[in-house]
């Protein structure tokens, strides 16, 4: 997720505006502290413009 975020040069703090969730959310996420949930997955990935399936492989 981390990848695909800074490549498209996006802080956190943008992916989580695209996405509707916390940014401190994404910070966890990132940094293998929280437990994501599905739903989450699917706005990031959506956000993000990639495959769910991609963005769960690279997790």
């Amino acid at each position: 997720m981390r990848t695909y975020r800074r490549n498209l040069e996006w802080s956190q703090e943008k992916l989580a505006e695209k996405s509707d969730l916390h940014h401190n959310y994404i910070g966890d996420i990132e940094r293998g502290e929280e437990n994501v949930s599905v739903d989450a997955l699917m706005r990031i990935a959506t956000a993000l413009k990639v495959r769910l399936s991609d963005l769960v492989r690279d997790v």
